[in-house]
């Protein structure tokens, strides 16, 4: 029997702030906070690479309850969540009580957290948490390099709304506001 996990990243999000986590959002979630149609059910992030950083994320992974898909596994497995978890690999996906959550601490075609930072902007997602989101440009170029198929599929859509934003953030003269 296939269990439905519930899609909440408000929840996620809101604990990992209330953690004081640095990351940034990217990945799909990221695209459709940047006005992409395609909706995810999935939330990827990119943490800072430091301890204090990892100590405090697998504290918000303590509380959201989570544990770490494998793939050819029926049930996700439960692992120690300490900052030293985070030295084992670059990449998990873990299924919290509010839905998936993937770290990518070195999305492809990217360097990781610094990178993604400098053309992130902060965006609100509720009344209470404000996100780091990176830019469009970033999540293009991270899926242009993975070179996955359902990267590839999406690409012209987000190609066409970063366009579309283009043309909006510039005058009658075609000139940068």
């Amino acid at each position: 029997m296939v269990e439905l996990v519930p899609y909440r990243p408000d929840e996620i999000l809101e604990v990992l702030e209330r953690h004081n986590v640095l990351y940034v959002v990217i990945g799909g979630f990221a695209a459709e906070l940047r006005g992409s149609p395609y909706v995810t059910r999935d939330v990827d992030v990119t943490p800072a690479r430091t301890r204090e950083n990892f100590t405090r994320l697998a504290a918000s992974l303590r509380e959201l309850d989570a544990k770490l898909r494998v793939a050819d596994m029926d049930e996700p497995l439960a692992i120690p969540l300490d900052e030293r978890t985070f030295g084992q690999g670059t990449t998990w996906t873990f299924v919290t009580k509010h839905g998936y959550l993937d770290i990518a601490l070195l999305p492809d075609g990217t360097r990781g957290y610094d990178d993604l930072k400098r053309s992130a902007t902060h965006e609100q997602i509720t009344d209470s948490v404000t996100i780091m989101v990176a830019a469009l440009a970033d999540v293009i170029r991270s899926k242009e390099a993975a070179g996955r198929e359902k990267d590839r599929a999406v690409l012209p859509i987000l190609r066409q709304v970063l366009e579309r934003s283009r043309l909006k953030d510039r005058d009658d003269y075609g000139m940068e506001l």
